[in-house]
């Protein structure tokens, strides 16, 4: 029984969109190595980010819109006391309600996105539209820095 892999299938089944779960090494789970490792384009890949504004309180989501001045990534840590997932692992599925879902506009132009599937094990692939299922999320144009 793979417990991570029961929870994540079972919030996907959820959103009624199909979808494949793909098994990877955890040691290759980070974006460039699963890609060179799996034969994925990075361009597929679409990461969850937690981003956090540096004033107080702290929220948690992307600069522009948190109404702070600075804003980082989350620390590991942070991430993942708020998400309950590693770095590597990440995936908008099962989140929190209350973080906000921010979706660059340029993953909803790709015909599939490789996400994060909850742990370092699991990779979800599935069509982009996938994302706009999820409740609170919110196509942003420009939000990431394009790859390459």
């Amino acid at each position: 029984m793979d417990i991570d892999r029961d929870r994540l299938e079972a919030v996907l089944a959820g959103l009624g969109q199909p979808f494949e779960l793909f098994p990877c090494d955890p040691a290759l789970a980070d974006t460039a190595q699963f890609c060179a490792a799996y034969g994925f384009e990075l361009g597929d890949s679409a990461n969850t980010i937690v981003v956090v504004g540096k004033a107080e309180p702290r929220r948690y989501a992307v600069r522009d819109r948190l109404g702070t001045r600075k804003a980082s990534f989350a620390s590991a840590d942070e991430t993942q006391a708020l998400t309950g997932m590693a770095i590597g692992g990440v995936t908008p599925f099962g989140l929190p309600p209350d973080l906000p879902i921010w979706v660059d506009a340029a993953v909803m132009a790709r015909p599939r996105i490789v996400l994060g599937g909850g742990s370092r094990s699991w990779k979800v692939i599935a069509s982009p539209g996938i994302l706009l299922t999820l409740p609170g999320a919110e196509v942003v144009e420009g939000l990431a820095a394009p790859v390459g």
